[in-house]
Formats: structure tokens, C-alpha cells, sequence
């Protein structure tokens, strides 16, 4: 019956909110410094129950996990964190991994409305490293030139801005006088500076700074050289090469002809019939069978009046 009574007197009298608890916050998007202090706003703004319930709750990257449970904190909280004013939940010494939506639950038996919650979104801010930059040493005349800057631990995420010989360069160059003659292009959210056509005003040291919401961070000057292309020295270049290609040809072609590097050729004396191996059998012709018979006959003796000489000797000897 109390129950029935204390609906209807919220129904027509919806400023009556003494048998329901409700609850409110001070800061519902706190933004802290990474390694600092916060605190987690939960007002109890009307409540008949006097001891309430009170949990705390983290939601990150779709996960839920306890923070303040059972009257004790949870996990890593239980020694950098507290209930302050009842409900309040304040965090010391916050990292990045604390930026999270906090719920923050009151259950009120005695009520009428017997829970509440209230969510809370955390930002841990931190701030930007030293960025690294890249800068060519060197580009010629008349050539694209790229220079990067980036870093990947701040958040929020980092924009970038590039000083040469540490004035500002502006994403617009006819902002500037002084660069009203460079054609550059500048990406303050990837940190990329372009120039689609150097001159020699470009020539200069070059920095960047990375910026956020936590603080800035730069990187050393680097120096860049805009240099004249030599084209006369680059033809002269090219036909000494090529002279030296026609000098080398000639003093091969000359080494040839004068037999430098011909094989040494076989004289009468020192040229050797190949002898024939064992055991094969060659096909002679007439005129070698003839002059085997007639040596066979004069080594014989039956050549009439013949006198044995030593070049008749050897002839025998050889056959």
C-alpha cells in the first residue's frame, strides 16, 4: 500500500523526489595531466536510506571491471585510489591507461527507487616526446624536397609546426613575406613539409615542435643545403669517360693486330705428327701402302745395288 501511495505521489507530484534516490556530479568530463590527481564527482542528491550502497565501475575498450566493490578498492586502485565524501572516487597518480568512462552506482534499499548511477568520462592527458625529424642534407636546385616530424605517445594526438632558422613556417606561405618566394606545403596533423621546388633561399636549419593539449616537445635543428646543379661540370664529366672508353678500344684493337694476344704458332721443327693410339684401327691410302712396301724391301735387302746409308737406316729404323 506505501509503495502504491509513494508512486502515486511521485506521479502527481513530480517534484516529490524524497523516496528516490538520485544522484549528481560536479564534473562529468574531468581532464587531469598524466601523473597528477582527480577527482571522480558522485553527489548523493537525495537518498531516506542511511547507509547506501556504493560501487565504482571502469568500461574501457568495451570491458567492464570492478574499482571500488564491497566496501575495498580493486586491482591496482586498492594503492592509488580512495572514497572521498562518501561517494566521490579520487585517483592518484593517473596514467594513460585510466582515461575511461567510470560508473558510479548507488543501491538504496529504502527507497523507492532503490539504484542509481551516474557515468563519468576520464581523459588522462600526456604530453608529446620528442619528435623525431627527418631532413635531407642536401637537395639540388629545382628538386622536391620532404621533411617529416612525428611522434606517438601524446594524447590527444599531436599537431606540428616547423620553424626555419627558428621562425614559424605558415601552413600559408603568403602570410609571410619572408616565404612569400618558397613553394612549400605544410600537414600540421601528419607533420609533413613539402617543397615541390627548392631554391636557395630554402637553405636554412630546420626544427619542428609537437604540440597538444599536455604540453610541446622539439627536435634538434638539422641543416639543409640547396645547391646549383653543375651542368658543365657533369658534360665534362661524361666525355672524359667516354674519351677513356675510346683510348682503351684503340690500344686493344693495336694490341691484336701486333699479335699480343695471338696463341704462339707451331714452327716446322717443333710441330709433332699426334701419335696414333694403340688398338685403332685407320683407313691408309695408296700411296702410304706403296711406300711402306718399298721401305719394307729395302730394309730387306732385296733392292738391287743399293748402299745402306744412315738416312737409310733411320727410314728403317722408323718403320
Amino acid at each position: 500500500m506505501s509503495c502504491a501511495i509513494s508512486y502515486y505521489l511521485l506521479f502527481v507530484f513530480p517534484g516529490c523526489r524524497l523516496l528516490a534516490v538520485e544522484l549528481t556530479s560536479s564534473n562529468t568530463k574531468p581532464v587531469v595531466q598524466e601523473f597528477q590527481s582527480v577527482e571522480l564527482s558522485c553527489i548523493i542528491k537525495s537518498t531516506v536510506t542511511p547507509d547506501p550502497r556504493i560501487e565504482w565501475k571502469k568500461i574501457r575498450d568495451g570491458e567492464t571491471s570492478y574499482v571500488f566493490f564491497d566496501n575495498k578498492m580493486q586491482g591496482d586502485f586498492a594503492t592509488r585510489a580512495e572514497i572521498l565524501s562518501r561517494t566521490s572516487l579520487v585517483i592518484k597518480n593517473t596514467t594513460r591507461m585510466d582515461t575511461a568512462t567510470y560508473r558510479c552506482e548507488v543501491a538504496a534499499p529504502s527507497d523507492t527507487k532503490t539504484i542509481d548511477e551516474i557515468n563519468i568520462q576520464l581523459t588522462v592527458q600526456v604530453k608529446p616526446v620528442t619528435p623525431r625529424c627527418v631532413v635531407p642534407k642536401a637537395v639540388p636546385v629545382g628538386k622536391t624536397a620532404s621533411l617529416h616530424c612525428h611522434e606517438n605517445e601524446g594524447y590527444p594526438k599531436s599537431t606540428y609546426s616547423w620553424y626555419r632558422n627558428s621562425e614559424p613556417l605558415s601552413p600559408d606561405t603568403k602570410s609571410n613575406t619572408k616565404f612569400q618566394n618558397s613553394s612549400y606545403s605544410l600537414n600540421p596533423a601528419t607533420g609533413t613539409l613539402v617543397f615541390h621546388a627548392v631554391h636557395k633561399g630554402d637553405t636554412g636549419r630546420y626544427s619542428c615542435i609537437a604540440t597538444n593539449d599536455a604540453g610541446f616537445a622539439k627536435c634538434e635543428e638539422q641543416e639543409m643545403e640547396v645547391y646549383d646543379l653543375n651542368i658543365g661540370g657533369i658534360i665534362g664529366g661524361v666525355l672524359v669517360v667516354l674519351a677513356v672508353l675510346v683510348l682503351i678500344t684503340l690500344g686493344i684493337c693495336c694490341a691484336y693486330r701486333r699479335g699480343y694476344f695471338a696463341n704462339s704458332k707451331e714452327t716446322g721443327e717443333s710441330y709433332k705428327t699426334p701419335a696414333k693410339p694403340d688398338g685403332v684401327n685407320y683407313i691408309r691410302t695408296d700411296d702410304e701402302v706403296t711406300n711402306d712396301l718399298h721401305l719394307t724391301s729395302l730394309c730387306s735387302g732385296e733392292e738391287e745395288g743399293g748402299q745402306r746409308t744412315t738416312s737409310f737406316f733411320r727410314a728403317c729404323r722408323l718403320s
